[in-house]
């Protein structure tokens, strides 16, 4: 149950922090660093990430940032399929 939580609390917290970062890009301001984006991906946000592309039309010209998406889907895909049937 607590990785039901998890898995949504940073699906949010990247779909959120790619609307900041568009905002953010939109009024010349200081951004949120790519790091930090995909940092989130890695971390099991690549729902809210994807979203956040689709919804902000962020960071979506940027090939790494798709390559990262898939990337952490696959292995948050095999942790958790190791996890429950394994």
């Amino acid at each position: 149950m607590i990785l039901i939580y998890y898995y949504l609390f940073i699906n949010l917290l990247s779909f959120i922090i790619l609307g900041v970062d568009k905002y953010l890009a939109i009024k010349h301001k200081w951004r949120i660093s790519e790091k930090t984006l995909l940092v989130s991906f890695i971390l099991g946000g690549f729902w809210g990430g994807s979203l956040g592309m689709v919804i902000w039309h962020h960071k979506t010209k940027k090939w790494y940032f798709k390559l990262w998406l898939v990337v952490a889907f696959i292995i948050h895909f095999t942790l958790l399929y190791n996890f429950y049937f394994s």
